[in-house]
């Protein structure tokens, strides 16, 4: 993997602290948890080896507030609410524990075959398991060597070793099965390490419905050090999701349901417990499927699907935890996969032969995954870079074809193997199988045929929530909610003819009626009870959070000011004057890059300000000169403005302000005209402007998929006549410098800023849209001047999207190019023709213009930088060497004591002035 993946466990339950990660480039992903159970992931970038408590805190509730609050609203729902309704400090008061609950015994069985080392990392994790009856087998599965005999025999006696000779992943569940004393079997696998609640989380599901005979977990994984393990984890992983799920099939006769033929949906055979009952009715797995065979899997697909297709329940848990190791290389990746769809399409045969009446249906979900999974994805990927390899797609692929010949081949395996071993592959038989078959028998509810369509019944949530067990005989439930006789709403179930349990009772209301359960208090309306909630729920987690939001930048973090200009001397001048007023407690370096010193212009208004450093880049363009501003500046943040604009005293503080942030990697900030007095400033403001808007957001990863296969529109982001950057970004090797071949001064127009930002995003980077740290710009005054800049605001719109197509393989610009942009045409076109806009249709003729050139000038851009060369690369300040071998005065901090001037800002002296190259 391109950078390192550090995961690891939060649990809301309990503060939240900053976290240390050791080394650069490292991204934390971050299991979210709330008394145990999952909602989600969070990814974040971690910058100088930390990821702040606050930034966690909000990438957490911004990610997962809403999901949050509903597995809290369930969990509360256990115990009767107030007449009032919750608040929010109620959703985290300690309930009263369960009086009377029993711990049945429960069989955990590891099935393994010669892999020792892992099978003591999973047996270590076994032992930290918080239930209190527990029987625990390793199933050793015709092993090749005694490895795993003596490991378990030496250092785990209370482990009960199993040898089974026959080779196959099934037979030794099988044998689990045959062998074990509890009432409950839960299967997990030798490279799989549970959560300690696993098992406590496996029969609270079991006990709290008794018509569940079958529960699967999530599986999450164990680390991801190697690249094969990251791609594994994109192709799909072992996962399936954070919410709980009741899969039961119709009971009506005359329906027909086929949903579970998808049986992959349901868990993985690495986190799956049964009740040991239910083979009796269904019988055992089914030896000719899974790993030791040909077919290579499928024997777990296979049960689910019997699961569901004899009438029972099946619930995944995702409070239930494994953590699976992937395979680390990527041969063996290969193999797995291919292995995937061996069997998967090895259990659809075994399933076609089977049930006969499900043939047609088993043979037409066959071929649409072979279109869905196989052929689509594999297509995708000639069009458009995907973020598996292709031939992952293609192992895959073949190996759906593959697993259609081998289920008769391995049939005929296990029935040699049965013939030389004995057969333990049907129902089990012997008098615990006859009574408990008995027993489960005259326990199930067989409605008939022509059952009640929908139930009408109603609860009180002041009152214990119980499950509904006279529901049996209906399709669905519609549940009426009161709270102390005030009605909430109603909500639908559908039971499929079963009982519904006091968890799924509570997860449905949760879901359905989250925000109607708070008071209202003076905040009606579910948006407002929302966003009170979700408030709520922040300052519990956080109390000091909204003192830690104000916090500024430290007052030592030294920043430089960049600006590039091109003969305008008064308005520098201007812009000047205002940067040296800026109030601010930090060094402050302000850097002008002069892009036309042959004029000689520049270097006299400069000699005005003490204390500013002056450089010269003779190659026109504002990339050229910008990366030429960066490159000699020496500050930690780096702003970037324009030499036609001014600001106020305060700008800079709120702008850098948002750094204090680790995940922020660039701050943009709001753009006013400085004045409206001609026609060409005010159609300017018409065509957009340069301003985004009053409200404060963030542009970040979740941001980014948001937009789904249309562009980014980074263009919406601000620009970088207001903008500020961290420094380290320039030296990221995913991020760099600005491309010099857009912008300003070049033929492609503009660009450079929102490719920057493009990339800074997709290196995994934050930009924070701060309104408040605004500027006053000087549009252009007359109707030519205008033109000039909406036509190379035409083409470098092109040009960035090109640059993003070709360089970074983001197909989502043909989109961009050949539909949005000529919709969005045609339609201010309509606009401006019925009268609605008063934006000229000439104007709309020149950005049209603008765009058919862009990409003959991206072409034009790019070989005059061939011609020109690159600008130098940035190299952080601790790495750059001292001129001469001078070291200029340090404070306690290590940094350049700065020159005082006689104005609040402190402007940081440079170790140089450059005036001309």
């Amino acid at each position: 993997m391109a950078t390192t993946v550090k995961l690891m466990d939060v649990d809301l339950s309990r503060p939240l602290g900053d976290v240390v990660v050791p080394g650069s480039g490292a991204t934390l992903k971050v299991l979210v948890r709330v008394y145990g159970t999952p909602v989600g992931y969070v990814t974040l970038p971690v910058h100088d080896g930390r990821c702040a408590a606050a930034t966690l805190r909000r990438a957490i509730l911004k990610t997962h507030g809403p999901a949050i609050l509903r597995h809290l609203l369930g969990r509360r729902l256990a115990a009767p609410l107030p007449p009032t309704g919750l608040r929010v400090e109620d959703l985290f008061e300690a309930l009263p524990a369960a009086s009377g609950q029993q711990s049945p015994l429960v069989t955990v069985a590891v099935c393994t075959r010669d892999r020792a080392t892992d099978l003591k990392r999973c047996l270590d994790a076994l032992a930290d398991l918080d239930y209190p009856s527990l029987e625990l087998l390793v199933v050793d599965n015709a092993p090749s060597t005694d490895a795993t005999e003596r490991l378990v025999r030496t250092r785990y006696p209370h482990v009960r070793y199993l040898r089974e000779p026959r080779p196959g992943l099934d037979w030794a569940r099988n044998r689990a099965i045959a062998e074990a004393r509890g009432e409950i079997i839960a299967y997990t696998d030798d490279d799989a390490v549970v959560d300690p609640g696993w098992v406590t989380a496996i029969v609270r599901i079991f006990a709290e419905d008794a018509a569940v005979m079958a529960v699967t977990g999530l599986v999450v994984p164990y680390e991801l050090e190697t690249e094969a393990q990251g791609l594994f984890e994109q192709y799909g992983g072992f996962g399936r999701g954070f919410s709980r799920r009741w899969y039961r099939l119709a009971r009506d006769t005359r329906v027909r349901e086929t949903i579970h033929i998808g049986a992959g949906r349901f868990g993985t055979g690495a986190n799956m417990a049964f009740r040991r009952r239910v083979f009796a009715h269904i019988g055992l797995f089914d030896p000719v499927l899974d790993v030791g065979t040909v077919t290579n899997g499928g024997g777990d697909l296979e049960m689910f699907f019997r699961v569901l297709q004899e009438g029972h329940t099946l619930v995944y848990e995702p409070a239930a935890i494994v953590r699976h190791r992937h395979r680390r290389d990527y041969e063996s990746l290969r193999t797995q996969i291919t292995n995937n769809g061996v069997g998967l399409y090895s259990y659809l045969v075994r399933s076609a032969l089977a049930y006969p009446a499900l043939r047609s249906s088993i043979i037409r979900f066959g071929l649409w995954w072979l279109w869905r999974w196989h052929l689509r994805r594999l297509l995708k990927s000639f069009i458009r870079r995907s973020h598996v390899p292709r031939d992952l797609i293609v192992a895959e692929f073949r190996g759906a074809f593959l697993g259609l010949g081998r289920y008769p081949k391995a049939r005929r395996r296990a029935a040699e193997i049965a013939r030389a071993f004995g057969d333990c592959s049907g129902k089990p038989s012997g008098p615990f199988w006859h009574k408990a078959c008995a027993n489960d028998e005259a326990a199930t509810d067989r409605p008939s045929p022509h059952a009640e369509p929908t139930a009408v019944r109603t609860v009180d949530l002041s009152q214990p929530l119980c499950g509904l067990s006279d529901v049996s005989r209906c399709a669905t439930v519609r549940v009426f909610v009161t709270l102390a006789g005030r009605l909430l709403g109603s909500i639908d179930i559908a039971n499929h003819g079963q009982s519904i349990s006091a968890p799924h009772l509570r997860d449905a209301i949760a879901a359905g009626l989250d925000w109607k359960l708070f008071e209202c208090g003076a905040t009606p309306g579910r948006d407002a009870v929302r966003a009170a909630a979700l408030a709520g729920l922040a300052r519990h987690l956080a109390p000091d959070a909204a003192a830690s939001e104000q916090l500024q930048l430290p007052a030592d973090v030294p920043v430089s000011v960049v600006v590039a200009t091109y003969d305008r001397p008064e308005d520098l001048r201007a812009c000047l004057r205002c940067l040296t007023r800026q109030i601010s407690p930090r060094p402050i370096e302000i850097v002008v890059v002069d892009n036309h010193p042959d004029s000689g212009v520049t270097p006299p208004v400069v000699a005005e300000f003490p204390g500013v450093v002056l450089v010269t880049e003779p190659r026109r363009g504002s990339a050229y000169a910008r990366n030429k501003g960066f490159v000699k500046s020496t500050g930690d943040i780096v702003i970037v403005t324009d030499d036609d604009v001014t600001m106020p005293p305060d700008w800079l503080e709120k702008l850098v302000a948002p750094f204090v942030r680790g995940d922020v990697g660039a701050v943009t900030g709001n753009v006013l005209p400085h004045e409206l007095e001609t026609r060409a400033q005010r159609l300017f403001e018409a065509y957009g402007g340069l301003g985004r808007g009053f409200k404060l957001f963030d542009a970040d990863a979740a941001w980014s998929k948001s937009f789904g296969r249309r562009a980014l529109p980074t263009w919406k982001l601000g620009a970088t006549a207001n903008a500020a950057f961290r420094a380290a970004i320039f030296s990221h090797p995913q991020i760099g410098l600005m491309d010099e071949a857009l912008g300003a001064g070049m033929p492609s127009g503009v660009g450079e800023d929102t490719y920057l930002f493009y990339r800074l995003i997709r290196a995994g980077y934050t930009l924070v849209y701060q309104p408040e740290a605004y500027v006053w710009h000087k549009h252009r005054r007359d109707m030519p001047a205008l033109r000039r800049q909406i036509y190379n605001y035409s083409k470098g719109h092109v040009a960035y999207h090109l640059t993003t197509l070709l360089r970074d393989r983001d197909w989502r610009a043909i989109t961009r190019l050949m539909l949005e942009l000529p919709r969005a045409y045609v339609y201010r076109i309509r606009s401006r023709l019925r009268g609605r806009s008063v934006y000229p249709l000439s104007m709309l003729c020149i950005e049209v213009l603008g765009n058919l050139v862009g990409p003959v000038a991206l072409w034009r851009s790019r070989r005059r930088v061939r011609r020109q060369g690159r600008s130098a690369p940035y190299t952080p300040v601790a790495q750059r060497p001292r001129p001469g071998g001078w070291t200029p005065p340090k404070d306690e901090r290590g940094w350049r004591v700065a020159a005082a001037l006689p104005v609040a800002t402190r402007i940081r002296a440079s170790l140089y002035q450059e005036t001309r190259e």
